[in-house]
């Protein structure tokens, strides 16, 4: 066979080739970005979610997530009314252990938690002081349930009549707001408060400055058995 390697006909079949490489290059280029933008623009692609079944999901998840709110709130409800039912059952328990109404126990507990006093303290200091009597008065003048001189509620209500006094809740909330700050004022010394209640503060500081037992008694009578620290912080 004769050798056209160098010949012009040789030369046109190599051009002829390279022209059909890249136009075949051409070709897959252009099938190749038909291809994307067929992807991007198809409106539905096989195994794709379709409209209708992203509708089915979302509600589905707006179900969930009511549900989830449904069980949060039940679970707040509960933990409310598990408090409710853990405030009537001290409640009652103080009620039998003092032999009081279950109404009366209630306003002490109530109170004493308002004021951030320990109940099992405040119970034993109206039982001592009062023996749970509204209308208790002694006789120097202390007034009703914790026993409160009229001066001394003043310092806490300076418009305070002695009549108010006697109405049970007020009572209650300025005698156990006296108590904690004597707790506090004898730095969560509940014994040495607990004398100051009952003795005054001038005669407690007497006697430690004489280096005295303050103790008249009243103390050990309020914390026989008593353990907490007077306070509820």
């Amino acid at each position: 066979m004769k050798d056209l390697s160098r010949t012009y006909v040789h030369h046109s079949d190599r051009e002829r080739r390279k022209r059909r490489i890249r136009g075949g290059l051409m070709l897959a280029a252009l099938m190749a970005a038909a291809g994307l933008a067929g992807y991007a623009w198809a409106p539905v692609e096989a195994g794709a979610v379709t409209v209708r079944e992203a509708g089915a999901i979302t509600g589905r998840d707006s179900a969930l997530a009511n549900l989830h709110g449904e069980v949060g709130a039940a679970r707040e409800r509960l933990g409310h009314a598990s408090e409710r039912l853990e405030r009537w059952n001290r409640v009652f328990g103080y009620a039998r252990r003092y032999r009081i109404a279950p109404d009366l126990a209630r306003a002490i507990y109530d109170a004493a938690v308002a004021e951030r006093l320990d109940p099992d303290l405040a119970f034993p200091v109206v039982r001592l002081e009062s023996a749970f009597k509204e209308r208790a008065t002694s006789p120097v003048g202390a007034i009703g349930l914790t026993q409160l001189m009229l001066g001394t509620a003043r310092e806490f209500e300076p418009s305070i009549t002695r009549e108010q006094l006697y109405h049970r809740d007020t009572n209650l909330r300025i005698g156990f707001r006296y108590l904690r700050r004597l707790i506090q004022w004898q730095k969560g010394d509940v014994q040495m408060a607990l004398l100051a209640y009952n003795r005054g503060p001038g005669a407690v500081v007497a006697a430690q400055e004489l280096a005295l037992d303050a103790s008249n008694g009243y103390d050990r009578i309020v914390l026989k058995g008593y353990r907490g620290r007077g306070t509820l912080d």
